[in-house]
C-alpha cells in the first residue's frame, strides 16, 4: 500500500520529508496535452523529482468538450494520444478521469447521447492507454461539480459497458459522502476499484483534520476486497504542512489498521 498527496511535483521534497510515498500530479500542469512536443519541458523536472509520480488527475480541460454539441472526438483522440504518451515517459500508470467541466451535460442536451459520447471517448482513450501501459479510472463527482457520473454505481455502468482492461474505477470519499452513496455500491465495485482519493466531507480537508470523518468503514471494504493500490489525499492544502502532513498520514494508517 502506498500513500500520496495530490500536489505539484515542486512540492515532492516536502511530501517525502513528511513520510508520504508519492505525488499525484495534475495533467494540465505536468503533461500539458495542448502544448507542442518541442515546447513541453516537464519530463526533465519529473525525472529529478524527489518522489515518483505514478498518477495524475484533471485529465481533460473544460475547454475541450467530451459531451455536448461541440464535442470533437478526433480532437480528443489527438489530445489523449499526447497526454498518454507523456504519461508513460514520466512513469505515470494511472490517469484519473474526473474532468467535470469537459463531461458536464449542457442544459437541454440529450442525456442518452451524452452517455454515448462519454463511452466513445473512453473506448478510444482506453485503446491508446493500453499501448502505453496506462490505466484510466473513472472518478465519480458530486452533483455540485458535474451532472453525470455522480456515484460509484453510475461509474460502474460505464466500466461494465465499455469492458476494457485499461478503464477501471476510482472511489473518492469526499464525493461518496457528499452524495450519501451506499457502501454496498463500493463493495460491488471492488474488483474494478484501481485508485482511491481521500478527503473529509467537511471542508474537503485532509483526513482527520475536520475531526468528523471515520474512514474505517470504507477501508474495511477496500481491505476485504484485497485492495493494494495507491491511496491519495485530494483536497484543500494541508496547513502548517511540515507539522500536519505527518499527522495526517499517521491518522490514515491508523484508521487503515483499525478497519
Amino acid at each position: 500500500m502506498k500513500f500520496g498527496i495530490c500536489t505539484s511535483l515542486n512540492n515532492a521534497a516536502a511530501v517525502k520529508t513528511a513520510g508520504w510515498d508519492y505525488v499525484e500530479e495534475n495533467v494540465q500542469s505536468l503533461l500539458q496535452g495542448a502544448v507542442a512536443d518541442e515546447q513541453w519541458q516537464e519530463a526533465a523536472a519529473a525525472k529529478v523529482a524527489a518522489l515518483p509520480i505514478p498518477a495524475a488527475n484533471s485529465l481533460v480541460p473544460a475547454s475541450l468538450k467530451i459531451v455536448g454539441p461541440t464535442a470533437d472526438l478526433a480532437a480528443l483522440k489527438k489530445y489523449m494520444t499526447t497526454v498518454i504518451g507523456r504519461a508513460q515517459r514520466v512513469g505515470i500508470k494511472t490517469l484519473v478521469f474526473g474532468s467535470g467541466g469537459a463531461r458536464n451535460v449542457p442544459d437541454g442536451f440529450d442525456r442518452e447521447k451524452a452517455s454515448k459520447q462519454i463511452e466513445d471517448f473512453v473506448r478510444a482513450s482506453a485503446d491508446i492507454a493500453a499501448k502505453h501501459g496506462v490505466t484510466l479510472v473513472a472518478e465519480p463527482l458530486n452533483r455540485g461539480e458535474c451532472n453525470i457520473i455522480n456515484s460509484v454505481g453510475e461509474a460502474m455502468r460505464y466500466v461494465k459497458a465499455i469492458n476494457h482492461p485499461n478503464f477501471q474505477c476510482l472511489v473518492d470519499t469526499y464525493h461518496l459522502w457528499l452524495e450519501d452513496e451506499p457502501l454496498e455500491n463500493l463493495k460491488a465495485a471492488m474488483p474494478w476499484i484501481k485508485h482511491v482519493h481521500l478527503a473529509d466531507k467537511e471542508g474537503r480537508v485532509a483526513p482527520g483534520l475536520s475531526g468528523k470523518a471515520d474512514y474505517r468503514p470504507v477501508f474495511k471494504i477496500l481491505k476485504d476486497g484485497k485492495y493494494d493500490g495507491l491511496i491519495s489525499f485530494e483536497g484543500n492544502a494541508i496547513p502548517d504542512f511540515a507539522v500536519t502532513a505527518p499527522r495526517v498520514l499517521e491518522f490514515i494508517k491508523r484508521q487503515w489498521n483499525e478497519a
